[in-house]
């Protein structure tokens, strides 16, 4: 019996070691390799086109071509490294905008939360050096196929800064894909009252909501005009925050549902010449389709994995939006802000998922949480889809990663350096499952 315990205690030491010898083996693989080659894999661009047996090259980061697996001739003296994944699914790194992911960990911790400051106009709070690339949640979303995320603030009337990062980096530094992307503009809600699903309540008009536009319009005024002047004598650092709105450099994200709050929106956005407004939320969004693709004003629709917000409205409202966007001509992504946020951003893949079930096309919806989502915060230069020249951010799946029954990556890469595409989950469920199987 003591042999017995002693070989079964040498055996696990032997595990141990080699798990550590394999694990810093992949850290120093995925720095030192800068030629790789991603062969045999179903490759969906992003773009809505799909590119059977593809071959990837990556050199510097970078996505130097893709080919068809069939009418390329591998040399395997030009690579570092090559992977087939023949059989297999690879997609382009989805994206979470608008979300608190690596700003919260436990949200019943406050000392964890780094998303809502004090104050009600913040535009000068970043998001960016808040971000905590050592989040144990980044790797459970990480591990799903979320590899950028939008960083973003809460609280106030206007919120902050947010800032465009990828989940994979050795700081906040070296995560930033885009600083100070845009403020965030919380609407004031038209509407006051109402219930939930099981207790409905009709809801009324918000009395002080002419009062609070015009509260906004005046900062917003005060802004403009500050930024007029190139030198100030006297710098407020609100304001100089604000530069980025009038002059293109950076979005203003107005988060806005009610269909009321949504047409004064677009006035206030054209009153003020805003360069690029985005809207967030948009549940109302899909009576005034025309009016959007006119002012082309992109949304980030409502999370589809929500309950209907008024008594008469259908059921699967929230499922049917994106599709109702998309049939409108509209353009927007999928978000995912709500409860628990961060945590269920890695449930993204699935209300893809479930907007294709409700009307998108498969490629739409692998669209509307990748290139589009670049697209409308500015990145798709380099980010959004798998093609020559952009950045090498992209992962393979078993399956359909859409699908929660098959989405399963095998292989990660962000700015052209692989990535582990397990988390601490996994182990514990190896861990567990080698205990009970043993006895």
């Amino acid at each position: 019996m003591v042999k017995k315990v002693q070989q079964k205690k040498i055996n696990i030491k032997m595990k141990q070691i080699l798990f550590l010898i394999t694990f810093v083996s992949s850290i120093a693989f995925a720095q030192e390799s800068s030629r790789i080659l991603v062969s045999g894999g179903n490759l969906h661009i992003g773009n809505g086109k799909v590119l059977e047996s593809a071959v990837i090259g990556i050199e510097d980061g970078k996505i130097a071509f893709i080919k068809n697996a069939f009418a390329y001739t591998v040399d395997k003296t030009e690579w570092d490294t090559i992977i087939d994944v023949t059989g297999q699914e690879i997609y382009p790194g989805f994206v979470a905008p608008n979300s608190t992911l690596g700003l919260t960990e436990i949200d019943a911790v406050r000392a964890t939360r780094d998303f809502d400051e004090v104050g009600t106009y913040n535009p000068h709070i970043r998001s960016q050096i808040a971000f905590n690339v050592e989040s144990k949640v980044m790797s459970t979303v990480r591990s799903n196929g979320v590899l950028l995320t939008q960083a973003t603030p809460r609280g106030g009337i206007i919120s902050g800064s947010s800032a465009i990062m990828t989940t994979s980096g050795w700081n906040w530094e070296d995560a930033t894909v885009r600083k100070d992307d845009g403020i965030h503009l919380n609407w004031p809600s038209s509407m006051q009252g109402g219930g939930w699903w099981a207790e409905p309540a009709p809801k009324s008009k918000n009395k002080k909501y002419a009062e609070n536009k015009r509260a906004i319009a005046n900062f917003f005024e005060m802004a403009k005009a500050y930024t007029q002047e190139k030198n100030p004598e006297k710098k407020d650092l609100r304001l100089e925050a604000m530069r980025g709105c009038f002059d293109g450099t950076k979005r203003v994200y107005i988060h806005a549902n009610e269909l009321q709050e949504l047409v004064d929106v677009l006035e206030f956005a054209k009153n003020l010449g805003l360069a690029f407004p985005v809207i967030v939320g948009g549940y109302d969004s899909h009576l005034i389709t025309e009016q959007l693709k006119d002012s082309e004003i992109p949304v980030m629709v409502v999370r589809p994995h929500s309950l209907p917000e008024n008594e008469g409205d259908a059921v699967n409202h929230p499922y049917r939006l994106p599709a109702l966007l998309r049939e409108g001509g509209v353009k927007f992504c999928i978000q995912n802000e709500g409860d628990m946020e961060a945590m269920n951003a890695r449930n993204l893949p699935f209300l893809a998922g479930t907007a294709m079930a409700y009307g998108l096309s498969e490629e739409d919806a692998v669209s509307s949480i990748s290139l589009w989502s670049c697209e409308i915060m500015g990145i798709d230069k380099n980010y959004g889809s798998v093609e020559k020249g952009k950045s090498a951010t992209f992962f393979v799946s078993e399956g359909n990663a859409l699908d929660m029954m098959t989405n399963q990556m095998t292989i990660g890469v962000v700015n052209g350096e692989l990535i582990e595409p397990a988390n601490f989950q996994f182990e514990l469920k190896e861990k567990y499952t080698k205990k009970y199987s043993e006895n």
